[in-house]
């Protein structure tokens, strides 16, 4: 596991490389990974302009700047992602937003599908569901993983599994509605909890 995680940390950028990586592919008609195809190329259009507008707007609670300046130890949080990931531009933007508030963080992105030995050690319910955040030591042990949703978000999918059997397009919207309401609040309130669970703040 270790070297896996070595490796995806080899190839990992920063948020402001991914969001370059993926505004640049756009311009030549590409999304992120191997797969092509208009459809994803229209995702990651979307989720450029998605991203651009939270970077701008998402505002840090009081209380979420407080429990990060808590933070006493270096920590890497490695996000599993890809530009067509509608889940990803929701809350990579704030996951970010987060990180930045002590020098303790050093956040990551990967390429999913250039990673799948990585992908695979942590997978959701038995899927490739990104994001995915990989939160490590100094010496690149798992403190904790987050995703690839909020709790609540999560929930919802969940629920709406049980009563419909999957998600169609118009949960998809929904979801999309329900993230521009919530504007990271959700993201911001379950990091400070793994985060404390995590025993990197002091007592």
């Amino acid at each position: 596991m270790k070297e896996i995680i070595k490796k995806g940390l080899e190839n990992a950028i920063t948020y402001v490389e991914y969001r370059n990586l993926v505004s640049n592919l756009l311009k030549e008609d590409k999304s992120t990974g191997p797969n092509q195809s208009a459809d994803l190329t229209n995702y990651s259009m979307l989720n450029d302009r998605r991203m651009k507008r939270l970077d701008k707007t998402i505002k840090i609670t009081e209380e979420t700047a407080a429990a990060f300046a808590k933070i006493t130890k270096p920590q890497t949080w490695l996000a599993i992602s890809e530009g067509w990931c509608g889940d990803a531009a929701q809350n990579l933007p704030v996951i970010n937003k987060i990180a930045a508030l002590t020098d303790k963080i050093d956040f990551k992105v990967v390429l999913r599908d250039e990673n799948l030995e990585l992908m695979d050690l942590f997978l959701t319910n038995g899927g490739r569901s990104i994001p995915k955040l990989v939160a490590l030591d100094e010496h690149n042990n798992v403190l904790y993983t987050w995703g690839p949703r909020p709790k609540v978000a999560t929930k919802m999918v969940a629920d709406y599994k049980e009563k419909h059997g999957a998600i169609d397009a118009a949960f998809k919207q929904d979801l999309q509605v329900w993230y521009n309401k919530d504007k990271g609040q959700s993201v911001q309130a379950d990091f400070i909890e793994l985060t404390e669970k995590a025993e990197f703040i002091e007592a």
